[in-house]
């Protein structure tokens, strides 16, 4: 049996984050979470010369980020 190398137990952490954020409720953790796994899937299609894996979870880091600057700026009853 071959040895798992860290890039494989990279992809796997990415899997579970990104299950992970499919099961939170609260948007802002959602979108926390699934930017971190995005992050970790595109350093494992870097690694493994996946370019479409890099590729498409580079495009969902940037609209994780879009999306949370645009939660963090909305003005709450509180700063209103």
């Amino acid at each position: 049996m071959d040895s798992i190398n860290i890039w494989e137990w990279v992809g796997y952490l990415a899997s579970v984050v990104v299950a992970i954020s499919l099961m939170m409720s609260d948007i802002k953790k959602l979108r926390w979470w699934n930017l971190i796994g995005a992050v970790l899937f595109v350093a494992y299609g870097l690694a493994i010369d996946a370019f479409p894996v890099a590729l498409v979870n580079f495009f969902i880091v940037l609209i994780d980020l879009y999306y949370l600057v645009k939660l963090y700026r909305a003005p709450t009853p509180d700063n209103q």
